[in-house]
Protein backbone atom coordinates (compact mmCIF):
# COMPACT_ATOMS: atom_id res chain seq x y z
CA UNK A 1 0.00 0.00 0.00
CA UNK A 2 1.34 3.92 -0.53
CA UNK A 3 1.57 4.97 2.54
CA UNK A 4 3.29 7.94 2.52
CA UNK A 5 3.56 10.68 0.09
CA UNK A 6 4.94 14.52 -0.36
CA UNK A 7 2.49 16.93 -2.96
CA UNK A 8 -0.68 17.22 -3.81
CA UNK A 9 -3.81 15.37 -3.03
CA UNK A 10 -4.93 11.79 -1.78
CA UNK A 11 -4.10 9.38 -4.38
CA UNK A 12 -6.79 7.17 -5.88
CA UNK A 13 -4.84 3.52 -4.75
CA UNK A 14 -6.24 0.43 -6.56
CA UNK A 15 -5.14 -2.85 -4.92
CA UNK A 16 -4.21 -5.66 -7.55
CA UNK A 17 -3.07 -8.82 -5.54
CA UNK A 18 0.08 -6.96 -3.46
CA UNK A 19 0.28 -4.28 -6.23
CA UNK A 20 -1.00 -0.60 -5.09
CA UNK A 21 -1.24 1.93 -8.30
CA UNK A 22 -1.47 5.87 -7.87
CA UNK A 23 -3.15 6.92 -10.87
CA UNK A 24 -2.27 10.11 -12.24
CA UNK A 25 0.93 10.19 -11.12
CA UNK A 26 2.64 6.96 -12.80
CA UNK A 27 3.73 7.04 -16.86
CA UNK A 28 2.01 5.39 -19.19
CA UNK A 29 5.25 3.22 -19.26
CA UNK A 30 4.96 2.36 -15.36
CA UNK A 31 4.01 -1.26 -14.61
CA UNK A 32 2.20 -2.98 -11.79
CA UNK A 33 5.34 -4.84 -10.96
CA UNK A 34 8.44 -3.89 -9.84
CA UNK A 35 9.67 -6.99 -10.67
CA UNK A 36 9.36 -6.26 -14.60
CA UNK A 37 11.84 -3.72 -14.28
CA UNK A 38 15.17 -4.08 -14.22
CA UNK A 39 17.78 -1.52 -13.90
CA UNK A 40 20.55 0.43 -16.19
CA UNK A 41 23.49 -1.90 -15.38
CA UNK A 42 21.72 -5.63 -15.31
CA UNK A 43 19.54 -5.32 -18.33
CA UNK A 44 20.40 -7.68 -20.96
CA UNK A 45 18.43 -5.94 -23.73
CA UNK A 46 18.16 -1.96 -23.28
CA UNK A 47 21.70 -1.19 -21.96
CA UNK A 48 20.11 2.42 -22.05
CA UNK A 49 17.26 2.55 -19.41
CA UNK A 50 17.42 4.48 -16.55
CA UNK A 51 15.60 3.37 -13.62
CA UNK A 52 14.84 6.22 -11.05
CA UNK A 53 13.03 6.15 -7.86
CA UNK A 54 10.67 9.10 -6.09
CA UNK A 55 7.43 10.00 -5.30
CA UNK A 56 4.58 12.40 -5.62
CA UNK A 57 6.35 15.79 -4.88
CA UNK A 58 5.73 18.40 -7.59
CA UNK A 59 9.53 19.08 -7.11
CA UNK A 60 10.11 15.71 -9.09
CA UNK A 61 6.80 15.98 -12.01
CA UNK A 62 9.32 16.58 -14.56
CA UNK A 63 10.82 13.05 -14.52
CA UNK A 64 7.45 11.80 -14.56
CA UNK A 65 6.64 14.30 -17.56
CA UNK A 66 6.28 11.68 -21.11
CA UNK A 67 7.50 15.11 -22.85
CA UNK A 68 11.02 14.50 -20.80
CA UNK A 69 10.67 10.98 -21.04
CA UNK A 70 10.23 11.43 -25.27
CA UNK A 71 13.67 13.92 -25.23
CA UNK A 72 15.78 11.60 -23.46
CA UNK A 73 14.71 9.00 -26.04
CA UNK A 74 15.83 11.46 -28.49
CA UNK A 75 19.44 11.46 -26.52
CA UNK A 76 18.96 7.57 -26.93
CA UNK A 77 18.04 7.04 -23.34
CA UNK A 78 14.84 5.79 -22.00
CA UNK A 79 13.21 6.27 -18.53
CA UNK A 80 11.11 4.66 -15.92
CA UNK A 81 9.92 6.74 -12.89
CA UNK A 82 8.67 4.48 -9.76
CA UNK A 83 6.99 5.63 -6.79
CA UNK A 84 8.75 4.20 -3.44
CA UNK A 85 7.18 6.19 -0.43
CA UNK A 86 9.32 4.28 1.99
CA UNK A 87 12.50 6.81 2.01
CA UNK A 88 14.53 3.68 3.52
CA UNK A 89 13.48 1.41 1.15
CA UNK A 90 14.16 4.15 -1.85
CA UNK A 91 17.85 4.31 -0.34
CA UNK A 92 18.81 0.94 -0.88
CA UNK A 93 17.70 0.32 -3.89
CA UNK A 94 20.92 1.79 -4.91
CA UNK A 95 22.87 -1.25 -2.59
CA UNK A 96 20.79 -3.99 -4.58
CA UNK A 97 20.51 -2.89 -7.81
CA UNK A 98 16.84 -2.03 -8.46
CA UNK A 99 17.42 1.50 -8.99
CA UNK A 100 20.27 3.42 -10.82
CA UNK A 101 18.66 6.75 -9.68
CA UNK A 102 17.06 8.48 -6.67
CA UNK A 103 15.49 11.70 -5.97
CA UNK A 104 15.22 12.53 -2.33
CA UNK A 105 15.69 15.23 0.06
CA UNK A 106 19.40 15.71 1.21
CA UNK A 107 17.92 14.80 5.14
CA UNK A 108 17.24 11.59 4.00
CA UNK A 109 20.03 11.06 1.81
CA UNK A 110 22.04 11.64 5.04
CA UNK A 111 20.20 9.57 7.07
CA UNK A 112 19.63 6.29 5.33
CA UNK A 113 23.36 6.80 3.23
CA UNK A 114 22.93 4.77 0.08
CA UNK A 115 25.15 3.10 -1.83
CA UNK A 116 25.66 6.41 -4.76
CA UNK A 117 26.82 10.16 -4.94
CA UNK A 118 24.99 13.32 -4.80
CA UNK A 119 25.09 14.37 -8.69
CA UNK A 120 22.74 17.36 -9.58
CA UNK A 121 20.74 19.60 -7.18
CA UNK A 122 16.87 19.73 -8.02
CA UNK A 123 15.80 22.38 -5.45
CA UNK A 124 15.14 24.01 -2.85
CA UNK A 125 11.81 25.16 -0.69
CA UNK A 126 11.00 28.55 0.08
CA UNK A 127 7.81 28.62 1.49
CA UNK A 128 6.33 24.84 0.68
CA UNK A 129 6.77 23.74 3.79
CA UNK A 130 5.85 25.50 6.95
CA UNK A 131 5.12 25.04 10.57
CA UNK A 132 1.44 26.39 11.37
CA UNK A 133 0.32 27.05 15.16
CA UNK A 134 -3.39 26.35 15.58
CA UNK A 135 -4.43 29.77 16.75
CA UNK A 136 -8.28 29.57 15.58
CA UNK A 137 -8.47 26.75 19.19
CA UNK A 138 -5.82 28.58 21.45
CA UNK A 139 -6.47 32.29 20.77
CA UNK A 140 -2.95 33.16 22.59
CA UNK A 141 -0.55 31.22 20.47
CA UNK A 142 1.10 32.93 18.10
CA UNK A 143 4.74 32.08 18.97
CA UNK A 144 7.28 29.25 20.00
CA UNK A 145 6.95 31.08 23.06
CA UNK A 146 3.94 30.95 23.75
CA UNK A 147 3.61 27.50 22.67
CA UNK A 148 5.90 27.07 25.62
CA UNK A 149 3.98 28.63 27.84
CA UNK A 150 1.13 26.64 27.26
CA UNK A 151 3.16 23.37 27.59
CA UNK A 152 4.40 24.69 30.59
CA UNK A 153 -0.11 25.02 32.21
CA UNK A 154 0.16 21.39 31.37
CA UNK A 155 -2.12 21.09 29.10
CA UNK A 156 -2.34 18.65 26.93
CA UNK A 157 -0.42 18.93 23.45
CA UNK A 158 -0.03 17.35 20.01
CA UNK A 159 1.99 17.78 17.23
CA UNK A 160 0.98 16.53 13.35
CA UNK A 161 3.64 15.77 11.00
CA UNK A 162 3.74 13.83 8.03
CA UNK A 163 6.54 10.96 8.65
CA UNK A 164 9.63 10.52 6.44
CA UNK A 165 9.27 13.65 5.08
CA UNK A 166 10.37 17.67 5.08
CA UNK A 167 7.82 18.07 7.55
CA UNK A 168 10.00 15.66 10.07
CA UNK A 169 13.16 17.50 9.23
CA UNK A 170 11.39 20.96 9.78
CA UNK A 171 9.64 19.53 13.15
CA UNK A 172 13.73 18.38 14.11
CA UNK A 173 15.08 21.96 13.00
CA UNK A 174 12.79 23.70 15.43
CA UNK A 175 13.07 21.03 17.82
CA UNK A 176 17.58 21.87 17.55
CA UNK A 177 17.49 25.58 17.67
CA UNK A 178 14.80 27.08 19.70
CA UNK A 179 14.34 27.21 23.29
CA UNK A 180 10.57 27.11 23.31
CA UNK A 181 10.15 24.29 21.27
CA UNK A 182 10.61 20.87 22.36
CA UNK A 183 9.17 17.62 20.85
CA UNK A 184 9.05 15.95 23.74
CA UNK A 185 6.36 18.00 24.95
CA UNK A 186 4.17 16.85 22.62
CA UNK A 187 1.97 14.08 21.71
CA UNK A 188 3.38 13.13 18.09
CA UNK A 189 0.58 12.33 15.53
CA UNK A 190 2.19 11.13 12.43
CA UNK A 191 0.59 10.80 9.18
CA UNK A 192 1.24 9.77 6.06
CA UNK A 193 0.90 13.17 4.36
CA UNK A 194 0.31 16.64 5.37
CA UNK A 195 -3.49 16.50 4.32
CA UNK A 196 -4.06 14.00 7.09
CA UNK A 197 -2.15 16.73 9.27
CA UNK A 198 -4.32 19.48 8.14
CA UNK A 199 -7.40 17.81 8.65
CA UNK A 200 -6.14 16.74 12.27
CA UNK A 201 -5.49 20.44 12.49
CA UNK A 202 -9.18 21.48 12.24
CA UNK A 203 -10.69 18.75 14.23
CA UNK A 204 -11.88 20.91 17.22
CA UNK A 205 -12.13 17.11 19.01
CA UNK A 206 -8.41 16.85 18.79
CA UNK A 207 -5.38 18.91 20.72
CA UNK A 208 -3.41 19.72 18.03
CA UNK A 209 -1.45 22.84 18.25
CA UNK A 210 1.12 23.04 15.94
CA UNK A 211 1.09 21.38 12.80
CA UNK A 212 4.01 20.75 10.07
CA UNK A 213 2.70 21.33 6.43
CA UNK A 214 3.17 21.61 2.78
CA UNK A 215 1.31 23.61 -0.15
CA UNK A 216 -1.24 23.96 -0.75
CA UNK A 217 -2.06 23.36 2.60
CA UNK A 218 -0.32 25.82 3.93
CA UNK A 219 -1.88 28.56 2.52
CA UNK A 220 -5.22 27.15 3.64
CA UNK A 221 -4.01 26.92 7.31
CA UNK A 222 -3.24 31.07 6.39
CA UNK A 223 -6.37 31.65 4.66
CA UNK A 224 -8.23 30.49 7.87
CA UNK A 225 -6.32 32.39 10.24
CA UNK A 226 -4.05 30.22 11.48
CA UNK A 227 -0.58 31.26 12.52
CA UNK A 228 2.56 30.44 10.29
CA UNK A 229 5.56 30.47 12.36
CA UNK A 230 8.02 29.44 10.42
CA UNK A 231 8.15 28.19 6.57
CA UNK A 232 11.37 27.06 4.17
CA UNK A 233 11.47 30.72 2.81
CA UNK A 234 12.98 31.67 6.18
CA UNK A 235 14.74 29.26 6.20
CA UNK A 236 15.63 28.75 2.52
CA UNK A 237 18.35 26.03 2.61
CA UNK A 238 17.12 23.63 5.40
CA UNK A 239 15.05 21.54 3.01
CA UNK A 240 17.20 20.85 -0.23
CA UNK A 241 16.27 17.78 -2.82
CA UNK A 242 18.90 15.86 -4.87
CA UNK A 243 19.62 13.51 -7.59
CA UNK A 244 21.42 10.25 -6.50
CA UNK A 245 23.01 7.97 -8.32
CA UNK A 246 24.50 4.90 -7.51
CA UNK A 247 27.88 4.12 -7.39
CA UNK A 248 27.69 1.45 -9.85
CA UNK A 249 26.26 3.97 -12.25
CA UNK A 250 28.63 6.30 -11.74
CA UNK A 251 31.66 3.82 -12.32
CA UNK A 252 30.03 2.23 -15.38
CA UNK A 253 27.40 4.86 -17.21
CA UNK A 254 29.22 8.20 -17.40
CA UNK A 255 27.97 8.96 -20.84
CA UNK A 256 24.62 7.98 -19.80
CA UNK A 257 24.29 10.14 -16.53
CA UNK A 258 26.29 13.47 -18.09
CA UNK A 259 23.40 12.93 -21.22
CA UNK A 260 20.87 12.63 -18.62
CA UNK A 261 21.51 15.98 -16.18
CA UNK A 262 21.93 17.99 -19.80
CA UNK A 263 18.67 16.90 -20.71
CA UNK A 264 16.94 17.76 -17.47
CA UNK A 265 18.99 21.12 -16.83
CA UNK A 266 17.99 22.04 -20.52
CA UNK A 267 14.46 21.46 -19.86
CA UNK A 268 14.76 23.57 -16.56
CA UNK A 269 16.17 26.54 -18.55
CA UNK A 270 13.25 26.26 -20.87
CA UNK A 271 11.02 26.91 -17.55
CA UNK A 272 13.19 29.73 -16.40
CA UNK A 273 12.08 31.75 -19.51
CA UNK A 274 8.71 29.76 -19.66
CA UNK A 275 7.18 28.62 -16.83
CA UNK A 276 3.62 28.35 -18.06
CA UNK A 277 4.28 24.54 -19.18
CA UNK A 278 6.01 23.22 -15.66
CA UNK A 279 2.86 24.80 -14.24
CA UNK A 280 0.42 22.90 -16.27
CA UNK A 281 2.78 19.72 -15.50
CA UNK A 282 2.55 20.53 -12.04
CA UNK A 283 -1.18 21.31 -12.01
CA UNK A 284 -1.74 18.42 -14.22
CA UNK A 285 0.29 15.33 -12.05
CA UNK A 286 -0.41 17.00 -8.76
CA UNK A 287 -4.10 17.13 -9.51
CA UNK A 288 -4.14 21.13 -8.08
CA UNK A 289 -6.45 23.75 -9.25
CA UNK A 290 -4.58 26.79 -10.53
CA UNK A 291 -4.34 28.62 -7.22
CA UNK A 292 -3.11 25.33 -5.51
CA UNK A 293 -0.54 25.40 -8.17
CA UNK A 294 0.77 28.62 -7.84
CA UNK A 295 1.31 28.21 -4.70
CA UNK A 296 3.17 25.25 -4.97
CA UNK A 297 5.15 26.92 -7.69
CA UNK A 298 5.91 30.07 -5.76
CA UNK A 299 7.36 27.88 -2.95
CA UNK A 300 9.40 25.99 -4.36
CA UNK A 301 13.29 27.29 -6.16
CA UNK A 302 14.71 24.97 -9.04
CA UNK A 303 18.04 25.01 -9.36
CA UNK A 304 19.87 25.67 -12.99
CA UNK A 305 22.38 23.77 -13.66
CA UNK A 306 25.11 26.84 -13.49
CA UNK A 307 23.93 27.37 -9.78
CA UNK A 308 23.67 23.34 -8.86
CA UNK A 309 27.59 23.38 -10.55
CA UNK A 310 28.88 26.33 -8.44
CA UNK A 311 27.43 24.98 -5.21
CA UNK A 312 29.16 21.72 -6.06
CA UNK A 313 32.45 23.60 -6.79
CA UNK A 314 32.31 26.65 -4.16
CA UNK A 315 32.02 24.50 -0.95
CA UNK A 316 28.38 25.67 -0.37
CA UNK A 317 27.09 21.98 -0.67
CA UNK A 318 29.57 20.83 1.15
CA UNK A 319 28.49 23.65 4.08
CA UNK A 320 24.46 22.62 3.25
CA UNK A 321 25.80 18.63 4.09
CA UNK A 322 27.49 19.75 7.01
CA UNK A 323 24.59 22.30 8.66
CA UNK A 324 22.07 19.19 7.83
CA UNK A 325 23.74 16.68 9.32
CA UNK A 326 24.69 18.44 12.56
CA UNK A 327 20.81 18.72 13.14
CA UNK A 328 20.53 15.03 12.30
CA UNK A 329 23.14 14.20 15.40
CA UNK A 330 21.82 16.47 17.59
CA UNK A 331 18.14 15.00 17.14
CA UNK A 332 20.03 11.48 17.28
CA UNK A 333 19.23 10.42 13.67
CA UNK A 334 22.57 10.31 12.80
CA UNK A 335 26.03 8.87 14.53
CA UNK A 336 28.50 11.63 13.14
CA UNK A 337 28.57 14.09 10.31
CA UNK A 338 30.40 12.60 7.62
CA UNK A 339 32.77 14.12 5.21
CA UNK A 340 31.26 15.91 2.64
CA UNK A 341 33.31 16.19 0.14
CA UNK A 342 33.17 12.41 -0.34
CA UNK A 343 29.08 12.74 -1.15
CA UNK A 344 28.61 14.30 -4.15
CA UNK A 345 30.23 14.25 -7.60
CA UNK A 346 30.35 17.26 -10.10
CA UNK A 347 31.91 15.72 -12.83
CA UNK A 348 28.20 14.44 -14.77
CA UNK A 349 27.13 18.10 -14.68
CA UNK A 350 29.46 20.05 -16.32
CA UNK A 351 27.91 19.33 -19.76
CA UNK A 352 25.10 20.72 -18.42
CA UNK A 353 26.94 23.96 -17.51
CA UNK A 354 28.35 24.53 -20.17
CA UNK A 355 25.14 24.18 -21.92
CA UNK A 356 23.39 26.86 -19.63
CA UNK A 357 26.38 29.22 -19.85
CA UNK A 358 26.11 29.16 -23.67
CA UNK A 359 22.48 29.82 -23.27
CA UNK A 360 23.63 33.00 -20.89
CA UNK A 361 25.70 34.43 -23.60
CA UNK A 362 23.17 34.32 -26.00
CA UNK A 363 20.39 36.09 -24.02
CA UNK A 364 22.82 38.49 -22.10
CA UNK A 365 21.96 41.35 -24.15
CA UNK A 366 18.12 40.85 -25.13
CA UNK A 367 17.14 39.37 -21.65
CA UNK A 368 19.54 40.21 -18.51
CA UNK A 369 16.74 39.15 -16.27
CA UNK A 370 16.36 35.85 -17.64
CA UNK A 371 20.20 35.81 -17.85
CA UNK A 372 20.48 36.73 -14.22
CA UNK A 373 18.06 33.87 -13.45
CA UNK A 374 20.30 31.04 -15.22
CA UNK A 375 23.44 32.06 -13.41
CA UNK A 376 21.48 31.67 -9.77
CA UNK A 377 22.35 35.14 -9.15
CA UNK A 378 18.41 35.80 -8.25
CA UNK A 379 18.57 34.29 -5.75
CA UNK A 380 21.14 36.56 -3.98
CA UNK A 381 19.96 38.40 -1.38
CA UNK A 382 19.00 42.31 -2.09
CA UNK A 383 20.75 44.89 -0.45
CA UNK A 384 19.60 45.09 3.27
CA UNK A 385 16.69 47.32 4.43
CA UNK A 386 17.38 49.17 7.49
CA UNK A 387 14.77 48.85 10.21
CA UNK A 388 14.07 51.09 12.81
CA UNK A 389 14.00 49.75 16.22
CA UNK A 390 10.43 50.19 16.71
CA UNK A 391 10.09 48.15 13.50
CA UNK A 392 12.03 45.43 14.82
CA UNK A 393 10.13 45.75 18.76
CA UNK A 394 6.64 45.14 16.56
CA UNK A 395 7.34 42.70 14.79
CA UNK A 396 5.72 39.16 15.21
CA UNK A 397 8.24 36.98 17.64
CA UNK A 398 9.03 33.57 16.01
CA UNK A 399 10.61 32.29 19.11
CA UNK A 400 14.06 32.51 21.23
CA UNK A 401 17.13 30.46 20.08
CA UNK A 402 18.83 28.03 21.98
CA UNK A 403 21.84 28.80 23.31
CA UNK A 404 24.14 26.21 23.59
CA UNK A 405 26.60 27.54 26.26
CA UNK A 406 27.23 30.55 28.57
CA UNK A 407 27.39 34.53 27.23
CA UNK A 408 28.95 35.50 30.49
CA UNK A 409 30.62 38.82 31.52
CA UNK A 410 32.57 40.20 34.30
CA UNK A 411 30.85 40.57 37.32
CA UNK A 412 29.34 44.60 37.22
CA UNK A 413 30.70 44.33 33.37
CA UNK A 414 29.94 44.56 29.95
CA UNK A 415 33.07 43.19 28.23
CA UNK A 416 32.27 39.30 27.30
CA UNK A 417 34.15 36.58 28.61
CA UNK A 418 36.34 33.85 26.19
CA UNK A 419 33.71 31.31 26.54
CA UNK A 420 30.68 34.48 26.02
CA UNK A 421 32.65 34.38 22.76
CA UNK A 422 32.71 31.13 21.57
CA UNK A 423 28.90 30.73 22.31
CA UNK A 424 27.95 33.56 20.30
CA UNK A 425 30.47 32.65 16.75
CA UNK A 426 28.53 29.36 17.04
CA UNK A 427 25.04 30.82 17.50
CA UNK A 428 25.97 33.76 14.88
CA UNK A 429 26.24 30.54 12.04
CA UNK A 430 22.86 28.81 13.20
CA UNK A 431 21.48 32.81 12.90
CA UNK A 432 22.91 32.63 9.45
CA UNK A 433 20.77 29.89 8.33
CA UNK A 434 18.00 32.49 8.56
CA UNK A 435 16.59 34.75 5.82
CA UNK A 436 17.96 37.88 6.43
CA UNK A 437 15.07 39.16 4.02
CA UNK A 438 12.16 37.69 6.55
CA UNK A 439 14.09 37.46 9.94
CA UNK A 440 15.23 39.95 12.25
CA UNK A 441 16.91 39.04 15.64
CA UNK A 442 16.06 40.71 19.03
CA UNK A 443 19.22 40.49 21.37
CA UNK A 444 17.36 40.99 25.04
CA UNK A 445 20.14 41.83 28.43
CA UNK A 446 18.73 40.79 31.60
CA UNK A 447 20.26 41.30 35.22
CA UNK A 448 18.90 39.77 38.35
CA UNK A 449 18.09 42.49 41.15
CA UNK A 450 20.96 43.31 42.81
CA UNK A 451 21.51 46.81 42.93
CA UNK A 452 19.33 50.14 41.49
CA UNK A 453 16.77 49.57 38.91
CA UNK A 454 19.16 52.18 36.71
CA UNK A 455 22.43 50.84 37.27
CA UNK A 456 20.36 47.17 36.10
CA UNK A 457 18.82 48.68 33.06
CA UNK A 458 22.03 50.19 31.77
CA UNK A 459 24.43 47.73 32.72
CA UNK A 460 21.85 45.18 30.74
CA UNK A 461 21.42 47.62 27.41
CA UNK A 462 25.38 47.51 27.07
CA UNK A 463 25.51 43.85 27.44
CA UNK A 464 23.13 43.88 24.75
CA UNK A 465 24.78 46.01 22.55
CA UNK A 466 28.11 44.04 23.52
CA UNK A 467 26.26 40.38 22.02
CA UNK A 468 24.65 42.62 18.64
CA UNK A 469 28.39 43.95 18.15
CA UNK A 470 30.27 40.56 18.44
CA UNK A 471 27.52 38.89 16.55
CA UNK A 472 27.97 41.62 13.44
CA UNK A 473 31.88 40.88 14.02
CA UNK A 474 31.01 37.25 12.99
CA UNK A 475 28.82 38.38 9.68
CA UNK A 476 25.46 38.37 11.38
CA UNK A 477 23.87 40.92 8.29
CA UNK A 478 20.39 40.85 9.79
CA UNK A 479 18.52 43.36 11.55
CA UNK A 480 19.51 43.54 14.79
CA UNK A 481 18.13 45.11 17.73
CA UNK A 482 19.99 45.28 21.51
CA UNK A 483 17.51 45.61 24.39
CA UNK A 484 17.81 46.02 28.02
CA UNK A 485 15.40 44.63 30.33
CA UNK A 486 17.25 45.04 33.87
CA UNK A 487 15.73 43.40 36.57
CA UNK A 488 11.59 43.70 35.28
CA UNK A 489 11.48 40.02 33.98
CA UNK A 490 12.78 37.46 36.10
CA UNK A 491 12.48 33.85 34.97
CA UNK A 492 9.54 32.08 36.44
CA UNK A 493 9.88 30.31 39.80
CA UNK A 494 13.19 32.20 40.19
CA UNK A 495 13.87 34.26 42.96
CA UNK A 496 14.83 37.68 41.28
CA UNK A 497 17.90 37.82 42.75
CA UNK A 498 19.05 34.84 42.17
CA UNK A 499 22.11 34.69 39.27
CA UNK A 500 20.09 32.58 36.96
CA UNK A 501 18.31 35.60 36.16
CA UNK A 502 21.10 37.15 34.36
CA UNK A 503 20.45 36.22 30.85
CA UNK A 504 20.72 36.57 26.78
CA UNK A 505 18.14 36.32 24.87
CA UNK A 506 17.93 35.63 21.43
CA UNK A 507 14.85 35.91 19.70
CA UNK A 508 13.56 35.74 15.87
CA UNK A 509 11.00 37.71 14.99
CA UNK A 510 9.27 37.97 11.25
CA UNK A 511 9.68 40.92 8.91
CA UNK A 512 7.93 42.03 5.68
CA UNK A 513 5.09 39.98 5.91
Amino acid sequence: MVSKRRGGPPPIVYILGIAAVSLGVWSQKDTLFSGEKQPLSILSGNSDELVILGDTFSGYSTFRAPEFQEELEQAGLSLSYDNEFDQAERAASLRTGDADLIVTTLDQYLKHQPAGKIIGLLDRTVGADAVVLNTPKYSQLNSLNDLSQLVAQGQPMSLAYAADTPSEFLAQVLDIRFDGFNLSDFKQLKVAEASEAWQALQDPNQNIAVAVLWEPFVSQARDRGHTVVLSSKDAPNAILDVIVASDRVIDQEKEQLTEFLSTYYRRMDQSARDDSQLKTLIQTDGQLSPAQTNAVVSGIDFFTAVESGRWMEDGTLAKRIDATAAILVLSGQLSQVPAANELYSSQFIAEAVANTESLIQLVQADDPELAKFLTGEANTPAAQTQLTPEAIQNSQPIGDLQVRGEVNFGTGSATLAAEGQKTLAQLASEINEFNRETIAVQVIGHTSKTGSAALNQTLSQKRAEAVVAYLKSQSVSHNILAEGKGFSAPLPGIPEKDPRNQRTEIRLVRINQ
